[in-house]
């Protein structure tokens, strides 16, 4: 899925290219009978793979090659340059590759290369790394991403994904950005057609509760009566949003922002809407506000917050966002909340009425950890996992939201509401329960876009002792680190995308080539 088109540049690699042309990064952009080719230099070795990454089409020649692995600039996917195998998510198809001939000091492309299949196979430890059965309960990132991660691992037993959406996985992120905007057409939502779950027998059931977990008969009982036996079992049970209770809650124009329905209903009620009102500054609320900007609606943030981001981003990160929001016609309430919604108004605490066709909630999520408690399952903060994402009961494993899983790099337990973390983890899990045993050690990344300004993050901390802005945030053209006693935790990066790829290979104990 994406939604920009490759773009036929740089030279015509059949012809042949000096070594000296590639740039810093040993990353050289050009074209093979018309596709978009990207030359990687790894030491002395030079390969050949697709030139835009299988996720959102980002050119990989803006990237950086880490040994030999390339990562994408946008969102940082991670392909294999010798497979071309999208190793880490958010992507998930393969690149192409192509032969390349080296004369000299002279590298030119020819032949396509034949895909390589069965990658890296489950390893061969006995019956306990072939499971007869794998459950997954839940169809968000890291349900979608353990299942695809099960079946390219060639795990060819029975695999069941139950999901209580009413839709088959999509691009959540999306929700609250280009497709509430009105720019990303819902044909590029879901994750996969509904061909891919038939092709690769996937039993995907919908719109299907689960009652309980009888782990001593392991079996999966849905609330309809259903039973679904495992040898493993993956609980990838998300998060929800926090309900508060506000007079006038449930009034038909109040919405929540959580699933495409959701999002459905809002684009729905939003056409005759001239204003609205959003509760929350956090990443979700400040994306829904830019969207329904871009729709022509007059927007009114509500935060108790003095500034937004404050206990995320900082104080001066905060300050650029709100700014970035106001120039957009933005209205900011900072140390207040909704104390009331009526039809057409809402009323905040501190005695304001503002104008309100539909107000949206996004003050926050909670895992959905009621299944695992009464299960069995140690809970605390989030279903707590080991390194390898398997909790306290055998053979049972959980990833995404809901999983609160121990850090080896940091020796902290940690639960972390990021779309990429809970793909990454799902890809994780399901290696595991095939027997690889692979601790998760990815650093934690999201990314957030207000308008023309996009926020790549990477890393993890809860608070600081120090901040260092690198470049200039009037110029949209920085990257701030967070430190503790004088250790980078945290970056967030604007305009800086190499550099923020760098900064997670940092921290993931790699190096840029």
């Amino acid at each position: 899925m994406s939604s920009h088109e490759p773009q036929e540049t740089g030279p015509d690699l059949t012809q042949g290219v000096a070594i000296d042309a590639f740039g810093e990064n040993g990353l050289l952009q050009g074209h093979v009978d018309g596709e978009p080719v990207v030359l990687a230099r790894v030491g002395e070795e030079i390969m050949a793979v697709g030139a835009n990454c299988t996720h959102y089409g980002a050119p990989l020649a803006h990237g950086i090659v880490v040994g030999d692995t390339v990562r994408c600039p946008w969102h940082h996917a991670c392909f294999s340059l010798r497979t071309g195998e999208a190793v880490n998510a958010p992507a998930f198809d393969p690149l192409a590759r192509w032969k390349v001939v080296r004369t000299g000091d002279t590298v030119s492309v020819s032949d396509k290369l034949p895909a390589v299949d069965g990658v890296a196979a489950a390893p061969e430890t006995g019956a306990a790394a072939h499971p007869g059965k794998i459950v997954i309960v839940g169809g968000g990132a890291a349900g979608f991403a353990a299942a695809e991660m099960l079946r390219r691992r060639s795990y060819d037993g029975e695999l069941a994904m139950i999901s209580a959406d009413a839709d088959a996985p999509y691009d959540r992120p999306n929700l609250s950005k280009d497709y509430l905007a009105g720019t990303a057409e819902e044909a590029w939502i879901p994750l996969r057609s509904d061909e891919f779950y038939k092709d690769n027998r996937i039993d995907l059931h919908l719109s299907t509760a689960i009652e309980r977990i009888d782990t001593d008969k392991r079996t999966v009982i849905a609330e309809d009566g259903r039973a679904f036996g495992y040898d493993r079992l993956l609980l990838a049970t998300g998060a929800e949003p926090i309900r508060l209770k506000i007079p006038g809650v449930d009034r038909p124009h109040v919405f929540m922002l959580r699933s495409l329905v959701d999002s459905r209903a809002i684009i729905d009620n939003i056409q005759h809407a001239k204003s609205a009102v959003v509760l929350g500054a956090g990443f979700i609320g400040l994306e829904v506000a830019a969207a329904l900007r871009n729709r022509g609606l007059g927007v009114h943030v509500v935060t108790q917050d003095s500034r937004p981001f404050e206990h995320i981003l900082g104080p001066d990160l905060g300050d650029f966002i709100r700014g970035v929001h106001e120039e957009h016609g933005v209205k900011f309430h900072l140390d207040t909340t909704i104390g009331t919604i009526n039809d057409k108004t809402v009323i905040l605490t501190n005695g304001r009425e503002i104008a309100a066709d539909i107000v949206i909630i996004g003050v926050g999520v909670r895992p959905r950890v009621e299944l695992a408690s009464t299960s069995g399952l140690t809970v605390d903060q989030g279903i707590v996992v080991n390194e390898y994402l398997e909790t306290n009961v055998p053979g049972v494993f959980a990833a995404g939201d809901a999983a609160r899983w121990h850090d080896v790099a940091s020796e902290q337990s940690r639960r972390v509401e990021h779309w990429v973390v809970a793909q990454r983890q799902g890809q994780i899990a399901a290696e595991n329960m095939l027997g690889f045993e692979r601790p998760f050690l990815s650093v934690p990344f999201f990314w957030s876009a207000h308008y023309d300004v996009t926020i790549r993050y990477t890393g993890y901390t809860r608070s600081w002792d120090d901040i260092e802005i690198e470049g200039s945030l009037a110029d949209r053209d920085c990257i701030i680190s967070y430190k503790i006693a004088g250790k980078v935790v945290a970056v967030a990066a604007i305009g800086r995308d190499a550099q923020s790829l760098a900064c997670e290979a940092s921290m993931g104990g790699e190096a840029a080539a």
